[in-house]
This record gives C-alpha cells, sequence and structure tokens, in this order.
C-alpha cells in the first residue's frame, strides 16, 4: 500500500526531490533488509544441519558400536552373495547403496526402538551410526567385485582356461580358500591408506561432489528425520513385500529346473528360434530389479548389444563356417565362433574403456589445474577485508561440517607408514602366491599406485566413476608383456590386475564414504575403522561365498549354464592377447575387432559432442559389448524393469521415484539371498524333482 501511494504521489508531482530520494532510500533499505531476512529463513529451511542443531554428535569411538559390526556382518554376507550372483551371470552390478542404508536403518532402528520400550536402550540410533553401517556393508561387498571371482581372478582357474585353449596342460591356478583369502588380504588395504592423507584437499578445499557419496549422505539425513524416517519405513515395507516375493518366486522356479534347459529360465517366450539365438525372457527378478535401479540407456543399449550381435553378425558368421574358420569345432573353441564372440567384445570393451580413461584423465588434469588456482587465489586473499566481493561465505552447514571433520585427524605419518608396511609385507607374500609375478614387477606397481589411486579418485569425485577396471587391464597388459609368454605373463599379468585393481577400488570407495561422513557429520576416524572392518569382513567372507558356488555347481564358468562367468573368459584371453599378440585370432577376426574398437571410440566422441539432449541416445558401448558373449535374454529382463519404471513414472512420479529404488533392491536381494539355499541344496545333492522342457512339435512326435 505505501509503494503504491508513493508512486502515485511522484507521479503527480507533489513530492519534492529530497522528499523522493528521503522515501526511496528508507524503500530501499526496508526491502533490502526483507530480501536479506527472506534469504536467512530460505537458508535456513534448506539448511540439514538446523534440523540435527539440537542433537549432540557422538565422538568417533561412540559411532563404532558392537550393534552396528553384527548388523554389518549380517547384511555383508547376504551382499556378497548378491554380487556374487551378478558377478558370476553378467557381470552387471548396480549400486546397493540405497539397500544397505535402507536395511541398516531398519534393523538397527527396529532393536533400538524394543530396546526403548523395555528401558534397555544406552544409545541412541544416530545417522552417523547409519553411515558407519552403510559404509561396512558396501566395503564389504565391494570386495566381491574387485576380488576378482568373475573376472581376473577365476580367469587363471583351468575351467577357464581349458575353455579358452580347447585343451588342458597350460599354466593356470585353481582357487583355493586358503591362497584367495590370503591375497586379498595383503593387496585390499593398501588403497585405503594411499589416499588418507588427501582427504582434506579431495573434501573441503578441492569439494569435489563425489555423487555417488552425496547421495546416500542426503538418504541417510532424510531417514532420522520425523519425516524421512515415516517414509523409510514405508520404503522398508516395500522392499520387504517383494524381497519376499523374489524368495518365494525363485524356490517356485527351483522346483522346475532337474534337467539341463529345464524351468521358467529357459521359456522360450519369443519361439524355439529366437531361443536358439538367445533371445527369451528368463523371468529372472534380478534383473528386472537391476533395470529398475540402472538408468534407461543402459538397458537399451545392452539390448541393442544384444541384437547386433545375436541377431545379425553371429548368423551371418556362422554362415562363413568353413571358410573363415574350420567347420566342426566344438562349441567352445576360440578358433570358431566363440572367438568371434569374445573378442569382438573385448574390443568394444577396451575401446570404451580407453576413451573414457583419456577422457577422466584429461578432465581430471583440467580440474586439478583450476583446483589448486582457485585455492591458490583464496590463500591470497586479504584478511582485513571481510567483505571482499571474491570472498566465500561458508553457510552454517559448511561450517559445522568442516570443523568436525577437521576434528579427528588421521596422522599422516599413519598412512604412510601403514601403507610402507603392507607393501613390504605382500611384495614378500605375493611371489609365494604367484611365482609368476616377481618381486619386482610389485614394486614397480606400488610406486605408481599411489599416483593411479589419487587420479582414480579425483576423477570419480568429478564424474562418479571409478576406472579401477580400466587400470586393471592397463596393468594386464604392461606387466604381462613384461614378464613375457615363457615366464607365466598370463598369470602374472592376472595377477597384477588385481593388485591394481583392488589398490584403486578401495581408493575411491574411502573417498566416497569420507564425503558421505562429511555430509553426515560421521568422523573420518570412524568411516576409515569402519572401512577397514567393512574390507577385513570382505576379504574373508567373498572367497568363503564364491567358494560355495565353485562346489555346489560343477558347471561354473561354462557357457549357456546358469553361471557362465563371461569376464573370467574375457580376462583370461585380454591377458593372453597382452602376451602372444593376436596369432590365435580366426580369420578376419582382427579386421572386425578394429572395426568395433573405433566405433565404440566414434560413439562415445558423437555422444560427447551432441550433449545431453541428443547424446543420451547413443548406446554405450560398454553396456552393448556385455551381451556379446552372453545372448539377450537379460537385456530383456532388464528392458523389462525398465519399461515398468517408465511407466511408473509416468502415472506417478513421486511414488516412482520414493520406491522404485526400494523395490527394485527388494527383487534382487530376494533372488540373490535364494542363492544361499539353492547351493545348500545342491552342495546336499538334493535334485528338483520336475523338469519343465519346451520342445517343437517336430521333435515332440
Amino acid at each position: 500500500m505505501e509503494t503504491n501511494g508513493r508512486q502515485k504521489n511522484v507521479e503527480n508531482g507533489i513530492v519534492s526531490e529530497e522528499q523522493q530520494s528521503s522515501v526511496e532510500n528508507i524503500i530501499s533499505t526496508r526491502d533490502k533488509k526483507k530480501e536479506k531476512h527472506e534469504e536467512e529463513e530460505e537458508e535456513e529451511q534448506l539448511s540439514v544441519e538446523k534440523i540435527f542443531e539440537n542433537k549432540e554428535v557422538p565422538s568417533w569411538r561412540k559411532q563404532l558400536t558392537l550393534r552396528a559390526f553384527a548388523v554389518s556382518l549380517v547384511m555383508s554376507v547376504m551382499f556378497s552373495f548378491i554380487v556374487m550372483k551378478l558377478n558370476l551371470t553378467t557381470g552387471i552390478i548396480p549400486s546397493l547403496n540405497v539397500s544397505a542404508g535402507l536395511l541398516g536403518f531398519f534393523f538397527v532402528k527396529t532393536w533400538t526402538t524394543l530396546l526403548d520400550k523395555s528401558g534397555l536402550l544406552k544409545q541412541p540410533f544416530t545417522r552417523q551410526e547409519n553411515t558407519v553401517i552403510q559404509t561396512c556393508v558396501v566395503a564389504s561387498s565391494g570386495i566381491a567385485f574387485s576380488g576378482g571371482f568373475g573376472s581376473y581372478l577365476f580367469a587363471m582357474s583351468e575351467r577357464i582356461v581349458k575353455q579358452s585353449e580347447g585343451k588342458s596342460g597350460f599354466p593356470h591356478k585353481n582357487p583355493t580358500l586358503g591362497w584367495m583369502i590370503a591375497f586379498l588380504f595383503v593387496v585390499s588395504f593398501l588403497g585405503l591408506f594411499s589416499v588418507v592423507p588427501l582427504r582434506k584437499i579431495m573434501v573441503i578445499d578441492f569439494k569435489l561432489t563425489y555423487p555417488s557419496g552425496t547421495a546416500t549422505a542426503h538418504l541417510i539425513n532424510s531417514f532420522h528425520t520425523p519425516e524421512g524416517a515415516k517414509l523409510a519405513k514405508k520404503q522398508v515395507r516395500e522392499l520387504g513385500k517383494f524381497f519376499s516375493f523374489s524368495f518365494l518366486w525363485g524356490f517356485f522356479q527351483w522346483f522346475f529346473t532337474a534337467g539341463d534347459d529345464c524351468g521358467f529360465a529357459s521359456f522360450p517366450t519369443f519361439g524355439l528360434k529366437a531361443y536358439e539365438n538367445m533371445f527369451f525372457f528368463d523371468f529372472s527378478a534380478t534383473y528386472v530389479g537391476v533395470g529398475m535401479i540402472c538408468p534407461h540407456i543402459i538397458n537399451v543399449s545392452v539390448l541393442v548389444g544384444g541384437i547386433l550381435s545375436w541377431g545379425l553378425m553371429w548368423p551371418l558368421i556362422k554362415t562363413r563356417e568353413g571358410d573363415w574358420y574350420p567347420a566342426g569345432l566344438s562349441h567352445n573353441s576360440l578358433q570358431g565362433l566363440q572367438g568371434y564372440k569374445v573378442f569382438l567384445g573385448i574390443a568394444m570393451i577396451l575401446g570404451d574403456g580407453l576413451y573414457n580413461f583419456f577422457k577422466v584423465l584429461s578432465r581430471t588434469v583440467a580440474g586439478l589445474i583450476t583446483k589448486i588456482h582457485d585455492r591458490d587465489a583464496n590463500m591470497h586473499l586479504p584478511t582485513a577485508d571481510r567483505q571482499s566481493p571474491t570472498s566465500k561465505h561458508l553457510s552454517f552447514d559448511d561450517q559445522r561440517r568442516t570443523r568436525l571433520f577437521l576434528k579427528d585427524q588421521i596422522p599422516t605419518w599413519f598412512a604412510a607408514g601403514g601403507y610402507i608396511i603392507i607393501a613390504v609385507i605382500s611384495t614378500i607374500t605375493l611371489p609365494h602366491i604367484f611365482h609368476q609375478l616377481k618381486w619386482y614387477y610389485i614394486i614397480v606397481i606400488y610406486i605408481f599406485a599411489p599416483v593411479l589411486a589419487f587420479c582414480n579418485a579425483f576423477g570419480c569425485g568429478l564424474t562418479d566413476w571409478s576406472l579401477a577396471s580400466t587400470y586393471g587391464k592397463l596393468a594386464i597388459f604392461t606387466i604381462g608383456a613384461w614378464a613375457g609368454a615363457s615366464h607365466g605373463g598370463v598369470l602374472a599379468g592376472l595377477a597384477a590386475c588385481g593388485v591394481m585393481m583392488n589398490i584403486v577400488s578401495t581408493a575411491s570407495d574411502l573417498m566416497q564414504d569420507f564425503k558421505t561422513g562429511y555430509l553426515t557429520l560421521a568422523s573420518p576416524r570412524s568411516m576409515f575403522v569402519s572401512q577397514v572392518i567393512g574390507t577385513a569382513i570382505g576379504c574373508a567372507v567373498s572367497p568363503c561365498v564364491f567358494w560355495i558356488f565353485y562346489e555346489a555347481f560343477p558347471d561354473l564358468g561354462m557357457p549357456g549354464t546358469a553361471y557362465p562367468a563371461p569376464f573370467a573368459t574375457v580376462y583370461y584371453n585380454m591377458a593372453k592377447l597382452g602376451v602372444e599378440g593376436f596369432s590365435g585370432l580366426p580369420k578376419d577376426c582382427l579386421k572386425l575387432c578394429y572395426g568395433l574398437f573405433c566405433a565404440s571410440i566414434l560413439m562415445n566422441v558423437i555422444r560427447d559432442a551432441t550433449g545431453k539432449k541428443y547424446g543420451r541416445f547413443i548406446p554405450l558401448p560398454m553396456a552393448m559389448a556385455i551381451p556379446f558373449y552372453l545372448g539377450s535374454y537379460f537385456a530383456i529382463d532388464m528392458c523389462v524393469g525398465s519399461l515398468i519404471l517408465y511407466i511408473w513414472q509416468r502415472t506417478n512420479k513421486a511414488k516412482a521415484d520414493a520406491f522404485a529404488p526400494a523395490v527394485a533392491s527388494g527383487l534382487i536381494c530376494g533372488d540373490g539371498i535364494w542363492t544361499m539355499p539353492n547351493s545348500i541344496l545342491a552342495l546336499a545333492g538334493v535334485k528338483p524333482p520336475i523338469c519343465m522342457k519346451f520342445l517343437s512339435r517336430g521333435t515332440n512326435r
């Protein structure tokens, strides 16, 4: 009202210039105060730490509770089975952070609620403790992936070597519990110590985003607000519902799998001819759930790769039998069609990996230069001029988080000493496990490993991409070529891959956890201890879980079986390629490899050049390469999951965003956990009672 009246008087020429100026100054001052007040109110509403301001932050020792690690141990076993199943089937492993955070919250919250009602609760459940559980579980289940049970480690076994070479007698190393556990214990902790001194630079000085770590922190923070706790309970209810359905569905399917190609997993959905070319829906709850978690473009890319390979390339190459490759070769011979399937997939994987390696490396270098420049500029700011326009205003959240993050320091001498001690132990131990891996190879790896671990952790902070497998492939080719074929270069390269992959993978995981801890006020010390304990659990649990699969399923690693472990064959042949060159490839396979290698790079270039608007429609070469060896059956499962999510988002986006991750996690967890009793039944010699098989009309006569 005052503003409108003032404008009217000015228009009539009644107010003098001094009066007008005075009125404008008063209104300007009032508007500024109002704007500042609104900004403060908005900041207060957006502030997470204002919500938790009255809650005491427990010391780092109190964040590490016995109940947290008890829950973590149970969940680690469960998640190790899930990751192992995914490892040994297709190798596509989605993020399970949401599931770990949700289930950790549910288990401990239920326990503390019961104790609180009985008056026995001594320590309330905090978001810091929730973060410790999530960190421990993800670190443990991460070993099931970086441990190489579906890739480099299993690639050394006689099953894979014989399958790739066509006969036995070649150097190999069969898995046993003893050396697998020893190997993981001496290589899995180095990455943790290599990046600990850089936590302040990465998280506070450079303010790297670490999207996965940030998203996990926001999730945990929301759980511990009244509204978030209500939503979390609903999400856990949905997760439990679909967990039960998925588990019971897996149990029901088991009754019909008494023989080869029996059961719902062999249902010829699109006809028997399509089934022969690996196009069918296999009723897998796991990959329907994976499809709901993975972005739509990944699911479509996998399907496109399946259509390109099994629908087009393999039928055409098969017509060249007797010309491009000898007729009558065994199904597994790499001199025949199987060689094209494996090596063309490798070409796409290497092309995509090489492009993304240099892409992330260039972004890492550019980002590092920018961050260092900004940091130096901030250090030279005039301290007297507090109103300098270039000075950064720290919000209440940032001030509180930074103060607590810097409170519990991890001494640099501790990190450096830990790295050196473990490196010495590892250098002495590893040649006894792999006699092909000489001590001087290991020393060279450990000299360069901290730099590569930093690059991976920094690049992951910028892009959320961990290139652990790419660094592992780099070690395969360099160490394998250095050792040479006559000195066991294949096994040396695979072992070196494991050493490098574990270091750079755990380094980026730890920095993600530091970011999560920074945003939830969890102490860096509790994060480090939780990561160490989780890694130790993983080093013991993951080999045991793999051993159960290995003993329960004698056909593990064979094509066309329930657990083909496709990447084991891929990694073995990468190592062989690095040592022996291209001499073992079938006719014209090298030309096709060059073509797909270049096509993989070109697709990535087009994808990045066209931006998000059009680039999101370009398939991902790495995802396209996965079905080259396996077929499209799991791609159809994933696309079904993607379609369910798309329809759900179109009908009720808010509900889909809130509950889709929980539903997907339930489908994955239930089917994954069914593998535990399924393996026990197999070990006990219990056979399913029924074989449900589908035959053509002609065969059935």
